[in-house]
Parts: C-alpha cells; structure tokens; sequence
C-alpha cells in the first residue's frame, strides 16, 4: 500500500490520506473545495465554484498517485442538497469530457467544513490494466 500526499491539493483535515494506492489502483479521499496553499476555509459559497476547485483536487492527487483524470473508473458525488444536481453536472462533464466513468450522487445533511459538493474517485494507475 502507498500513501498518496501531495501539495497539490489540500491536506486531509482528518487522520486520513489523499489517497491510497493498491495493486494498480487509486482510491481517493473525498475532495471538497478547499486550495492547495492550507487555507481552512471553503474557496466560495457557489456550488459551481465549489465543484470547479473539487474537481481540480481530485486531478492533483489522481496525478500524484500515478493516474489521471481519463483513468477514473468510479466516482461519488456528495451534495449539500441535491437542486445543485444540475450545476455540478455541468462542472463535472467539462472535468471529465468524453470519459464517462460509472458514478452515484447523493445527497447528504452536511459535509466537511460545510461543503456544498465532495467528489471521490477510484482509477486505475497509468499502464496498469487487467
């Protein structure tokens, strides 16, 4: 197992890593809209802004695991409230463009640090296949 860290993206704000990769595989921590420079708090109040900045720290830490972006396989959208559904969709199809990984979205009480939107990943490692 390797721990995933990189400066990229924000630091876990829990015991927890980045990510972890295993047998050819990345599985990410949730990202929320923090940035990479260790501010505690949220780059905006608009779900859109928010998803933007998500999606680019899941591609940091993806990068760093040895992945990227067109090698995700699964992802988990979590909504503070799931109106933002379409907002969010249209951010996430732009981030990914012609990849189309399987994906679930739900909606949740609360996130971390009052997030609107928290997207993880599972991806395969660059060259790795089955």
């Amino acid at each position: 197992m390797k721990f995933i860290q990189t400066n990229k993206a924000p630091s876990a704000i829990g015991p927890y890593s980045q990510a972890t990769v295993v047998n050819g595989m990345v599985y990410t921590s949730g990202q929320i809209a923090l940035t990479p420079e260790g501010t505690d708090e949220l780059l905006s109040k608009d779900v859109g802004v928010q998803a933007v900045r998500v999606l680019e720290n899941l591609k940091a830490v993806l990068e760093e695991a040895g992945s990227s972006m067109d090698s995700v396989i699964k992802t988990t959208i979590f909504l503070a409230d799931m109106d933002s559904f379409a907002v969010v969709n249209e951010v996430y199809e732009k981030a990914f463009g012609l990849h189309k990984p399987a994906r679930s979205t739900v909606a949740i009480k609360t996130l971390p640090k009052n997030a609107l939107v928290e997207i993880d990943a599972i991806a395969l490692v660059n060259g790795y296949s089955f």
